[in-house]
């Protein structure tokens, strides 16, 4: 599996990047005005997190790399199960920041219900936040029911407040594997449809030429799979496993498998797009999902990680 370590990039290249793809869109689906417009908003706050993370810098982690090469080896992903101590001082205070810039842009009450259980102390920040990384959604949707809230969106605001943490450590294990060869030959090992550090299934695939790079949909890792791996999901590589191209534009299409009913949105790109920005691929090939719920397909639900 080659792995790619993104080249860096400031928060100003970013955002200017975000909002020229952001015109982009726009000119070409004018109804997408105001998911972009909250999109964009939660971009600046992800950012902003993700520039404290890094002049905060890490935790010491008890990760060596001969310990996290064995769970690769094993299909465990390596932040899977482990007991990472987040910088709540800067994420926290991010939930709240999301959870506005949510209910302003139509989730409503119900973000600002989200918004003041954490402000009560009605529900512990730090716990969620640790779940979110773990990619724990059982005890998220439980504990969201308990209180009332909407599973999906305190899932949606603890993931985007807590990935700004989940790519740093995702930039420091790549870092990592260029020195120590025992993790970066399990990385290269690697085939799985899931990601290798965090476990999540990829949000889509950028394509640069024939081979598509699966993006993470948390810690937005970039890595490639065998060409002849077939479903990113099930591993699905006979007749129920098809390419559908796009009707117009040559430049998507999807991968869709008739074993698990899963689909895959693959982009046409001249390079990989930097964290947090995958989103906005995301956002402007909706008609694909929406091609693919026609034809009965579905993007799976978050795997549970093995410890």
């Amino acid at each position: 599996m080659p792995y790619f370590a993104l080249k860096s990039s400031s928060r100003a290249e970013r955002l200017t990047r975000a909002s020229n793809r952001g015109r982009a869109v726009l000119s070409s689906a004018p109804e997408l005005s105001a998911p972009l417009a909250l999109q964009a908003q939660l971009i600046e706050i992800i950012l902003d997190l993700a520039d404290q993370v890094d002049q905060h810098g890490l935790p010491r982690l008890s990760l060596p790399p001969r310990y996290a090469a064995t769970k690769l080896n094993a299909g465990v992903p390596v932040l899977g199960g482990e007991p990472i101590p987040l910088p709540l001082q800067i994420l926290v205070p991010g939930l709240g920041r999301l959870c506005d810039a949510l209910g302003r842009g139509g989730a409503g009450d119900a973000a600002d219900h989200i918004r003041d259980q954490i402000a009560q102390s009605r529900m512990d920040a730090g716990s969620l936040l640790s779940a979110s990384l773990g990619r724990d959604q059982h005890a998220i949707r439980q504990g969201a029911q308990h209180r009332g809230l909407s599973p999906d969106l305190l899932w949606l605001v603890a993931e985007l407040a807590v990935s700004p943490f989940a790519n740093a450590l995702q930039r420091s294990i790549l870092e990592s594997a260029k020195s120590r060869h025992e993790l970066g030959a399990a990385l290269e090992a690697w085939t799985h449809g899931y990601c290798p550090v965090c476990g999540s299934w990829p949000a889509l695939a950028e394509a640069m030429g024939a081979r598509p790079v699966l993006r993470c949909s948390f810690c937005a890792l970039a890595w490639q799979r065998p060409p002849t791996a077939g479903c990113a999901y099930c591993g699905e590589r006979g007749d129920r496993f098809a390419v559908v191209p796009h009707e117009s534009r040559p430049d998507r299409r999807l991968e869709l498998c008739g074993a698990c009913r899963a689909y895959l949105k693959v982009l046409d790109t001249s390079d990989l797009t930097p964290f947090p920005l995958v989103a906005i691929g995301d956002l402007e090939t909706m008609d694909l999902d929406l091609s693919a719920a026609e034809r009965g397909y579905a993007r799976p639900g978050l795997r549970e990680i093995r410890r």
